[in-house]
């Protein structure tokens, strides 16, 4: 049972996780690969009010997406894509990455392998996953300007959408941690994180929403 102390603390995570960039013109736009399709949704939206002119899918399968995406997250955003009228020409598909620092560095280098000249990117994720999507990008990639971009959805909205509350909150209470814990790993830059979030992240946790939370922390 999900009580409302509960979503009033998830709410908090949803709305901290945003990074409240308005999107503009980029060199590439790089969808994160997920169990939410809304994300290569949101990425052909972008393309088509000329945000970018070149997509990159990026993602294998997960524990969360082997049976919704067998032919790998990146195939099923770009077939997708595809469907909504993107031609083939303006998308590229990276397919091995299983985390998000593999998804920055393999799209990194497949651009690179494609000569494609890179000094901005549209960095477009799940909503809850912006936060920790730029700070991995910006350790990884320092080179290049992110903006993110997600689609703009309530909790409950998105709840709805995903019809697994438990699944989203179990989320939500990952990203933070990961937040908190990677960049003494090297794995991301240090993004300060309010006192109000991480109390709404342990009641969470002690809740038992720690179904994606990194083992061993």
């Amino acid at each position: 049972m999900i009580s409302a102390r509960d979503w009033a603390d998830a709410r908090l995570l949803w709305e901290f996780q945003q990074m409240g960039h308005t999107p503009r013109p980029c060199s590439v736009g790089i969808g994160l690969g997920s169990h939410d399709l809304g994300v290569a949704d949101v990425t052909v939206d972008l393309y088509r009010r000329g945000m970018m002119p070149l997509i990159v899918f990026t993602g294998a399968t997960s524990r969360t997406t082997a049976a919704r995406m067998p032919r790998g997250e990146a195939e099923h955003y770009r077939e997708r894509a595809l469907e909504l009228g993107v031609p083939a020409s303006a998308v590229l598909v990276e397919t091995r990455a299983r985390n998000t620092g593999e998804n920055i560095r393999f799209s990194r280098d497949l651009l690179g392998e494609q000569g494609v000249a890179v000094s901005s990117v549209l960095l477009v994720s799940k909503p809850y996953e912006e936060r920790r999507a730029y700070a991995t990008a910006r350790k990884l990639w320092p080179e290049a300007e992110f903006v993110s971009a997600s689609s703009p959805m309530t909790l409950k909205e998105y709840v709805d959408s995903i019809r697994d509350p438990r699944l989203v909150l179990d989320m939500l209470v990952g990203a933070v941690q990961r937040l908190m814990i990677y960049p003494a790993r090297g794995f991301m830059i240090d993004l300060e994180i309010p006192a109000a979030v991480i109390e709404a992240y342990e009641r969470l946790c002690a809740r038992g929403f720690t179904g994606r939370l990194v083992s061993g922390e």
